[in-house]
């Protein structure tokens, strides 16, 4: 049995693949909607964010003997959380992780966290669209929202928590962009120019994340982009393509044998 942590659209892809060629899986995931690719496949899995102490008890319990740690490149606590389960409970621990992109441009600045990302947008003001999730929004409204000339428009999946938390921390309701991606060239374009956006503030989750789609359309109408870079963290066994996961996993099944 595989304890796999599926934390984006195409780690759950991964997961699929991995069923297709003969292992047992039991994924995890946060969200119920990140479920529905899972419940397609008919992949057992389990919602929610879990500590290492739980991770431990299902590894025990339903006989793991590898942890797949394939969440998003920005879910640094959950992979903290794996590594310190696998180590406890004496299992191997692989890291999928898609690979980086490399973004230099004069109008792209990369930054190391979201505060420093904050404090840029303060300095650069203008209408700010942050499509760094809700987890971190407090972090940019603080900063932004009571200064005089920024407009903070909020990018995010449409659901209540969400739409609360903007209620909470007073992002304005015309301000809010309730959407799911991903999202074409095009609708990017269409958002930035619809809010006359001169800067946007995105993460560094790869490709797949529709990252190119942002900062290809920003660019071309000559907006600013802060990127703020991944965790840095020391993963061990880490690897970016399906190819390398798959013959890793079959290596450690094929011991056990």
């Amino acid at each position: 049995m595989i304890l796999f942590l599926a934390g984006t659209s195409d780690a759950r892809d991964l997961a699929i693949r991995l069923q297709q060629e003969g292992h047992q899986l039991l994924a995890t995931v946060v969200t119920p909607s990140a479920a529905e690719s899972l419940q397609q496949a008919s992949i057992p899995h389990r919602i929610g964010r879990l500590t290492a102490a739980q991770m431990v008890d299902i590894i025990k319990t339903e006989g793991v003997h590898l942890l797949v740690d394939a969440s998003h490149p920005f879910a640094e606590e959950a992979s903290k959380q794996a590594m310190v389960a696998a180590q406890e409970a004496d299992v191997p621990y692989i890291r999928y992780e898609r690979a980086r992109e490399d973004y230099a441009h004069p109008l792209i600045t990369t930054v190391a966290s979201y505060e420093a990302a904050a404090q840029l947008a303060k300095d650069k003001g203008g209408t700010i669209m942050l499509t760094t999730g809700s987890k971190t929004l407090a972090t940019f409204t603080k900063v932004l929202l009571p200064v005089e000339g920024i407009r903070v428009i909020a990018r995010m999946l449409p659901n209540l928590e969400n739409m609360e938390k903007c209620a909470a921390l007073g992002v304005a309701q015309k301000d809010i962009v309730a959407i799911q991606g991903p999202f074409t060239k095009e609708l990017n374009h269409a958002l930035y120019t619809q809010y006359g956006v001169t800067l946007m503030v995105t993460k560094a989750s790869g490709k797949v994340g529709s990252v190119d789609e942002k900062i290809s359309s920003a660019l071309e109408l000559g907006i600013e982009i802060i990127m703020i870079d991944r965790p840095n963290i020391s993963y061990g066994q880490q690897f970016s393509t399906f190819e390398e996961i798959s013959q890793l996993v079959g290596g450690i099944e094929d011991d056990r044998k």
